[in-house]
């Protein structure tokens, strides 16, 4: 894929590239938006497992502003909803999101880091109910929740 001409932009934070999706056995996620190592417009977060917490974090920078210099909903909103679905794919489950609430708490402006936390709720046959924080590492304040539900599709 080529490189769009603005990717190389110095306003551009530069974001470690994630794992490939191949390493973790899904060749097909490499351009997923939200932890795609190949998408060079995408975040490209890299999650891991710490004990029964799926974790990433986060710095938000210029192209990811709503106004006034803060971060958009929206992108907080992917992000955690990949926190709660790579909490099944680490464990070697795939699911689909099927409802998915947020609860925004506090304005994140552009630089702040993120941790990203995924929680298992409970499981019961086909859906996983799982829950999703957001945490302005500076001041461990929770900026945003989630509450989601996913659709098991294989594995688990």
């Amino acid at each position: 894929m080529d490189k769009p001409e603005d990717a190389s932009d110095s306003t551009r934070p530069a974001t470690p590239a994630a794992p490939s999706a191949a390493d973790r056995g899904r060749a097909d996620a490499n351009a997923c938006f939200v932890c795609g190592p190949d998408n060079p417009l995408g975040l490209r977060l890299a999650f891991r497992m710490a004990g029964d917490v799926c974790l990433a974090e986060f710095t938000p920078g210029a192209f990811h502003c709503g106004y006034d210099r803060l971060v958009h909903g929206g992108i907080v909103f992917s992000a955690l909803d990949d926190v709660m679905a790579n909490w099944l794919f680490l464990q070697g489950v795939r699911g689909h999101t099927a409802r998915c609430e947020i609860r925004y708490r506090e304005p994140v402006e552009l630089g702040d880091t993120l941790r990203l936390e995924g929680r298992l709720v409970r499981r019961k046959g086909r859906l996983a109910q799982l829950a999703g924080r957001a945490v302005r590492v500076g001041d461990e304040v929770v900026v945003a929740e989630t509450d989601g539900t996913f659709m098991v599709v294989d594995g688990g």
